[in-house]
């Protein structure tokens, strides 16, 4: 393990110091934290006992293993849905290698190096690799051209495959050391910079479905060569140049907003289009400006993300408001009972401001990634580890109105995107938790665990310690190996400084007077706070303890007036999570339920309900229609709210988010 330890740092540090321009924030990678805490542990242990291992066993047995295999052969019929089946095992390995490094495991390394044999025996000699095409050039189907990257722009996702064979191929290198998978990856990579570019003779288009820009830097990183890092930039500057669109239509399709591709990025304002898709090109977007020093793309990347958390994100951290098309609606458009939410875009999300962190340094940005991390990430994930949300519904009827949002987990999809894409983030999460920028230390995330960083080339182990999420008091005991000056940042989050989004999209109905306390070593201290952080300058010492004590309170959240179906309703937010009210903890009906604005919460740990979760009490009107069915009062009853996450665990019934704060009108529906 060790041995792994060291190569990944080594080969970032190579592949970083390569780089002349780069993040001015670097985050401390995730080999370098090891998690102790009771949360996300459990989470990525089970991710690794369970979702990867089901996660492969079903690209075996769906075919998805199958399609290299006759790719290999060169003879078959390409056996699964879609050409981008392929991007199930890339994902899939790219989780397991950030598995290998936390969890050793001899087998599952050996299993790996076996898909990847049967991976680079599918790849064609010029480095070409996308077994739709490959099994059966002559007869590919509705989605491909006849000619290879015909329907690049369209359906084929020829180079959205390619995107995520390198992030997993640099995952896998910087995992293991390997360079099997990522010699495949650098084979197609040369292809793929060969044949698109700006010369005369080579393609140009923007890629339908964005990754591949992604990819691309991850392996300008890891080699410094500099035909991935401008072929990245290409990809995202032909965005908006091509002719062939409606600019009149309103079909996302026709004018070009559906692939982000209306308008040139540097022109783009708002978040817009297919969500997965957006996050993953602004994501990029981020990285180019970063590793060029692009001004006109940081300029752009900051105003998406201002109208996306202005205007067109969930309470709970989801994206993507519109089922037709998994998109991003109008501004304010965030409908409840059709919420799309697809836990892909959340994936994307996080990736995206990570990003945003690391350009300019501001906690607002992280406050925004713990939101979707604790509530639209997680609630994509059964606690069994195998089974999944697509969507990530707002609310559940048991009605006479039509509802077609996810009520229930399953097991896969026909296009299985979403747990694969969980499989790749879970692990990962270690390397959210901290960051370094010259002689400070960024504290994000607050999870229990262990760090090892180096400071002037001097070893710094930052111990946390807590209950976090259920509590709200923090414990960090710094251990540099001598007296070291350094800053340690400790992220403030809104929410402790009455801020439930940065932005006026949501806010607290009231204002809190409880503030956050820090003390070092005991003792009281007055703090600065910078960008969101409480700045902590001082030459540490073997055995510094800090303590932050977050003020847990049970916060009732109200949007911004301009969403239409949050007026009038309020949703509950006790530290980093959202809660929801779900049917069988309240007499087998949600949709009845009020809570008025002086309602008071009281707050419980229960060990033995969800794996263990703390809920939230009250005593609140409900709307009950007799046995007759020709009456309608309202009487007080017992009420309970669970985490958001944890929903769906216990059989098919109501569940919302939002909770009218009194009745103003009553609809009769007669069941057809």
């Amino acid at each position: 393990m060790k041995k792994i330890i060291l190569s990944f740092s080594l080969l970032y540090s190579l592949a970083v110091s390569a780089q002349n321009k780069d993040y001015p924030i670097k985050v401390v990678p995730f080999t370098q934290v090891k998690l102790t805490d009771n949360f996300w542990l459990p989470r990525i242990k089970t991710n690794a006992i369970v979702t990867i291992p089901a996660s492969f066993e079903r690209c075996e047995s769906t075919g998805r293993v199958k399609n290299f295999v006759m790719a290999a052969a060169r003879n078959g019929k390409f056996c699964t849905i879609y050409p981008f089946d392929d991007t199930d095992i890339y994902k899939t390995i790219e989780g397991a290698s950030y598995s290998l490094s936390l969890f050793p495991n001899p087998a599952l390394e050996k299993y790996i190096d076996s898909l990847i044999n049967i991976v680079g025996k599918a790849q064609e000699p010029d480095g070409y690799l996308y077994t739709a095409r490959t099994i059966d050039p002559i007869n590919v189907g509705p989605w491909l051209g006849k000619e290879r990257w015909e329907k690049e722009r369209e359906l084929s996702h020829e180079l959205y495959n390619a995107g995520h064979l390198y992030e997993s191929a640099a995952a896998h290198f910087l995992a293991t050391g390997k360079r099997n998978l990522l010699d495949i990856a650098l084979k197609n990579a040369d292809l793929v910079c060969k044949v698109f570019g700006p010369l005369p003779d080579q393609r140009k288009v923007a890629p339908g479905h964005e990754v591949v820009e992604m990819g691309l830097v991850k392996l300008y990183r890891i080699t410094g060569k500099p035909e991935y890092l401008s072929t990245a930039k290409f990809f995202i500057e032909q965005r908006g140049h091509y002719q062939g669109y409606d600019s009149t239509s309103k079909d996302e399709w026709k004018n070009g907003i559906y692939w982000q591709d209306n308008k040139p990025v540097v022109d783009q304002d708002e978040a817009e289009g297919h969500a997965v898709r957006a996050g993953y090109l602004y994501s990029a977007m981020a990285d180019v400006a970063a590793l060029t020093g692009d001004q006109q793309l940081l300029n752009a990347v900051d105003k998406i993300w201002t109208n996306e958390v202005t205007k067109k994100i969930y309470v709970q951290g989801g994206v993507g408001a519109v089922g037709d098309g998994e998109r991003f609606g109008d501004n304010y458009e965030l409908p409840n009972a059709t919420a799309y939410n697809e836990t892909c875009a959340a994936i994307a999300n996080a990736f995206f401001n990570q990003r945003m962190f690391l350009l300019h340094g501001d906690s607002k940005y992280i406050d925004v990634l713990e939101k979707t991390l604790y509530n639209g990430f997680i609630s994509g994930v059964g606690m069994d580890g195998k089974s999944f949300f697509y969507t990530n519904a707002m609310q559940i009827k048991n009605s006479f109105s039509h509802n077609d949002m996810e009520a229930e987990r399953s097991g896969w999809f026909p296009c299985s995107c979403c747990p694969t894409n969980v499989v790749r983030l879970m692990p990962s999460i270690p390397g959210y938790v901290y960051a370094q920028k010259d002689n400070n230390v960024y504290v994000n995330l607050f999870i229990s665990g262990n760090a090892t960083l180096n400071i002037n080339n001097k070893p710094v182990d930052i111990v946390q310690q807590n209950n976090y999420p259920w509590d709200g008091a923090l414990t960090f005991n710094v251990t540099p190996k001598s007296p070291l000056a350094f800053g340690l940042l400790v992220r403030i989050p809104g929410w402790a400084q009455n801020a439930a989004m940065p932005s006026d999209l949501y806010s607290f109905a009231n204002k809190s007077d409880k503030n956050v306390t820090i003390k070092i070593n005991g003792q009281a201290v007055d703090y600065t706070l910078q960008n969101g952080y409480a700045v902590l300058n001082r030459t540490w010492k073997k055995g510094d303890v800090v303590e932050v004590n977050l003020p847990m309170e049970v916060r009732q959240v109200v949007a911004n007036e301009n969403v239409k179906d949050d007026i009038g309703k309020v949703s509950l937010q006790r530290g980093p999570l959202m809660y929801c009210a779900e049917w069988p903890d309240n007499n087998g009906k949600v949709s009845n339920i009020i809570i008025p604005a002086n309602t008071n919460f009281t707050t419980e740990f229960k060990t033995d309900l969800l794996n263990g979760v703390t809920v939230l009490k009250s005593e609140v009107p409900a709307v009950i229609i007799d046995n007759t069915g020709n009456s309608v009062s309202t009487v007080k009853q017992a009420f309970t709210a669970i985490p958001y996450y944890a929903w769906a665990h216990r059989g098919k019934g109501e569940m919302t988010v939002w909770f009218p704060t009194k009745i103003k009108d009553i609809d009769l529906l007669t069941k057809e």
